[in-house]
């Protein structure tokens, strides 16, 4: 294993989802792993995610110093994490869903008239 403890061979979400689950069912904590509490804790680490970030200038933001990167890289995998657990419990394949959804935005979102602009779609 490398320092950041991924076997090379370690490296899809489906792997993942199968580590997540086996780690679930070893502690017996399926039964708290609803889509909704899933949901709920979830968006409880995104909000730490933001706690890292609040009251920084935008290049503060941009170029964090390695111990507070360390700290919002666990809080980024505490919510992938979280993301692949939910879509195992509700059968969703989450890069099908990202490619989909990849394509809904390119149809909303056309290049040539949205280029520069951060409006939502509704207010083109």
């Amino acid at each position: 294993m490398s320092d950041n403890n991924l076997p090379s061979n370690q490296d899809s979400l489906e792997q993942l989802r199968q580590r997540l689950a086996h780690f679930a069912a070893e502690r017996d904590w399926d039964q708290f792993h609803s889509p909704k509490n899933l949901s709920m804790a979830l968006i409880g680490e995104a909000a730490e995610l933001i706690e890292h970030f609040q009251w920084l200038t935008q290049q503060q933001s941009a170029t964090l110093p390695p111990q507070k990167l360390q700290a919002v890289s666990h809080e980024l995998a505490d919510i992938l994490l979280y993301l692949i657990r939910i879509s195992d419990k509700l059968g969703v394949n989450l890069i099908q869903a990202a490619w989909g959804k990849i394509a809904i935005n390119e149809i909303r979102y056309p290049t040539d008239r949205v280029k520069g602009d951060a409006r939502r779609a509704e207010e083109y």
